[in-house]
């Protein structure tokens, strides 16, 4: 048992070590603590569509979509910032994440029906205007959405996903192009290369000029989602389809042209699958682009999300305000 002289003894040490480790004035809690990030389900076709929320409800509202192999969880050092003055929408695609992943027999793994998805997610949520953060898969889907809904469309920020040929590393473009001419159990090995560990990770850390801000767990968790079972013949089916892209290229371009939405352009200009020829279009079809770019990889967020936050937050502030 012990005694009450030990156990003051002890109050005491301790409250000394305390009162040691804080300033003679106490500074009060600061005013400019970051937003909490909320996680929520949408019921989509009977799908459970997975997404991160922040900030004020009754904000201007940003859309992010992700890229491949990734999910939501891409967006997770950058929800926080923006979430500070907007509201921050960030969904996984079918397939991707948190979300329901059906096979293929149960559902259609093109670009146009997860679009489809995404506009009726939206649309159950009550999004009816929006900025388009668009990476890699994101740049096909979102394009779509604002092909479908101009008038939901504030602004489009671009990260490393392409409108054109020339945006793409020609290597990758030649290995898909096989699978894409005549699909064989041999032509697929090109689409299962992109989605072995080697490659997810090297997606992550190839071309990044800050290592150390890298963190391993993003390319762990890809990776993880992307070895469930069956979950190969979702990425095989998508890459297959993602031809299709391709061939809307040109109507992307006219769009975007005649469209003349805002532009925020933001590269990781090491990208190893998508090139400065990529970054360099959306200016020469849309005067007056905003471009800023990094030495980043393809996941330029993992390592200058500071930089792109506050670039996005710089850009959206200068947009004309909402109409009530």
């Amino acid at each position: 048992m012990r005694s009450p002289i030990f156990a003051a003894l002890i109050a005491a040490s301790l409250l000394g070590s305390c009162l040691g480790a804080v300033p003679a004035q106490a500074q009060p809690p600061s005013s400019t603590a970051q937003p909490v990030v909320t996680f929520h389900v949408a019921k989509v076709r009977g799908l459970d569509i997975f997404y991160r929320e922040a900030g004020p409800a009754n904000a201007p509202t940003i859309l992010l979509l992700h890229g491949f192999p990734s999910s939501s969880h891409m967006f997770r050092d950058l929800i926080p910032r923006l979430g500070e003055r907007y509201h921050v929408i960030a969904p996984d695609y079918p397939g991707f994440g948190n979300s329901s992943a059906p096979a293929p027999e149960a559902f259609a793994y093109d670009f146009a029906n997860v679009t489809a998805v995404m506009d009726e997610f939206v649309t159950m949520i009550g999004i009816n205007r929006y900025a388009l953060y668009m990476q890699d898969y994101g740049g096909p889907i979102g394009i779509r959405l604002a092909i479908l809904h101009p008038e939901r469309v504030r602004a489009l920020v671009v990260q490393n996903a392409v409108a054109n040929v020339e945006g793409w590393n020609p290597a990758i473009v030649a290995g898909f192009a096989k699978g894409w001419a005549r699909r064989t159990t041999e032509t697929e090995k090109a689409f299962r290369a992109a989605f072995t560990a080697d490659a997810t990770r090297f997606q992550y850390v190839e071309g990044v000029s800050r290592p150390d801000r890298i963190d391993p767990d993003a390319w762990i968790v890809d990776q993880a989602l992307l070895d469930r079972p069956g979950n190969d013949r979702i990425q095989i089916e998508l890459l297959y389809q993602y031809q299709h892209n391709i061939a809307l290229y040109p109507q992307w371009q006219a769009f975007l042209k005649s469209a003349k939405l805002p532009m925020l352009v933001l590269w990781g200009e090491n990208d190893p699958i998508f090139t400065t020829k990529g970054r360099d279009l959306y200016r020469a079809l849309v005067p007056g682009t905003e471009v800023h770019s990094y030495a980043a990889g393809h996941f330029a967020l993992e390592s200058h999300a500071p930089e792109i936050a506050d670039a996005m937050l710089d850009f959206l502030d200068r947009l004309p305000p909402e109409r009530k």
